[in-house]
């Protein structure tokens, strides 16, 4: 059983970048697809105002027609108590998420842009919403632009760790480092997660990068090299912005699922996916979306020395 958590943001943090709607029914059977290929994490949906991210109209409906895998996590993403308020009525009629995120910026310009609040004003969000979460849902902490700030530059690495033990005191047990804007180095990469793995044992890390300047696989193997775990990833390397956004010139996708997934592989790393039917997926996240996607191994097939799980994948 591999010791690693590979969370799928495909039909979250991939299609809020899409500005055509993706029908209820594909998005509620590509989820299914991800939790069925070995993918123990999932972002399904959030529960965002319908007027600003139209995407998530449907997040009640895309729950509701969900098949659910055991053993499998679910995420909506929640940005305001309201948010949590919806994601617990449709838990409380047995369709809702079993993990919630809670969000904040780790440098007070990119907060203000982003979230429409200050630092300040969003950790006291933050802390509403975990109350209100009523323990019912596995709660992820993210700190977005931990690694370095568009409009700050610099972030200083002390700061990131008292956000990370500020979410730790509302109990949140799991914390996502967000290189929001491709900026991370492998040297920096592993000075955070070490210095957040040695201070902070009891919070599993998260590693979520956008491959903005490509070098997104290469941090995340920096991020395991350093004892992290847990890495966000989405098919054909989609998403990373709202569509309405644009840094590094409009270059924002995650790090994409099909390569890293191949990499860690060849490695002799076991992912827990199965090959097969990420291939499959994969494909599938090309049709949903009527277009070629980043991945180069969509392109290119698996590693043909990945000898076994390579001739199951020929055939599709």
């Amino acid at each position: 059983m591999s010791d690693l958590t590979l969370c799928e943001c495909f039909a979250r943090d991939g299609l809020q970048h899409e500005t055509d709607f993706i029908e209820t029914e594909t998005k509620a059977a590509l989820i299914d697809r991800f939790a069925r290929a070995g993918f123990a994490r999932v972002e399904a949906t959030s529960y965002s105002n319908p007027a600003v991210v139209p995407q998530f109209a449907d997040a009640t409906d895309v729950l509701k027609r969900l098949p659910r895998v055991d053993g499998v996590h679910y995420k909506a993403t929640c940005a305001n108590v309201r948010a949590v308020e919806r994601a617990l009525a449709d838990l409380d009629v047995g369709i809702g998420a079993n993990e919630i995120s809670l969000l904040v910026s780790a440098s007070e310009a990119h907060s203000t842009r982003n979230l429409k609040a200050s630092r300040a004003e969003q950790w006291a969000r933050v802390e509403a919403m975990a109350h209100a979460a009523q323990g019912r849902f596995r709660l992820i902490g993210t700190i977005s632009v931990a690694f370095g700030c568009p409009f700050e530059g610099a972030i200083d690495e002390a700061s990131v760790l008292a956000d990370v033990e500020r979410f730790a005191t509302l109990g949140v047990r799991h914390v996502t480092l967000g290189d929001t804007i491709g900026v991370a180095t492998q040297a920096s990469t592993q000075r955070l997660f070490r210095g957040m793995l040695r201070a902070l044992p009891e919070v599993d890390a998260i590693a979520h990068f956008h491959d903005t300047r490509g070098t997104g696989i290469v941090n995340y193997l920096a991020a395991l090299d350093a004892g992290v775990r847990h890495f966000d990833v989405a098919f054909g390397g989609v998403g990373g912005h709202p569509a309405k956004v644009k840094y590094g010139g409009g270059v924002t996708g995650n790090v994409c699922t099909e390569d890293f997934v191949n990499v860690l592989e060849t490695m002799g790393v076991d992912t827990g996916i199965d090959l097969s039917a990420m291939m499959g997926a994969s494909l599938a996240c090309e049709e949903a979306l009527g277009r070629t996607l980043a991945s180069r191994v969509a392109r290119t097939g698996l590693n043909p020395m990945l000898t076994d799980r390579a001739a199951a994948v020929s055939a599709i």
